[in-house]
């Protein structure tokens, strides 16, 4: 699902891609694929281009899992029918998850 909002009587995207450019983001694709890599460009259907990308491999026990193991991919197109998720790298952190009970609780 895309939003759109309106401005001067046109439609504009509400995700505005334009200040990741040359900057590191991290791309979360259906299918449960996540890669990183250098935003180099994109277009309105949100295809992406990354360079120096890499992908983040699955846990194979648990799919749904990434683990800290990856492959240098190189430079990609993400198609955007597939993209879910686009966040930058920088700025951001991992922390513990604060739901997790500890056991025996």
């Amino acid at each position: 699902m895309r939003y759109f909002m309106v401005v001067g009587g046109r439609k504009e995207t509400v995700l505005d891609l334009a200040k990741f450019v040359d900057k590191g983001v991290q791309v979360k694709l259906t299918g449960g694929r996540q890669v990183a890599g250098t935003l180099k460009g994109y277009d309105q259907l949100l295809n992406l281009v990354l360079d120096e990308a890499t992908e983040f491999l699955r846990d194979p026990e648990d799919p749904l899992k990434t683990t800290d193991q990856f492959r240098r991919l190189g430079l990609i197109v993400c198609r955007g029918t597939a993209v879910m998720l686009v966040s930058p790298t920088d700025g951001t952190e991992e922390i513990e998850n604060p739901f997790v009970q500890p056991d025996g609780a």
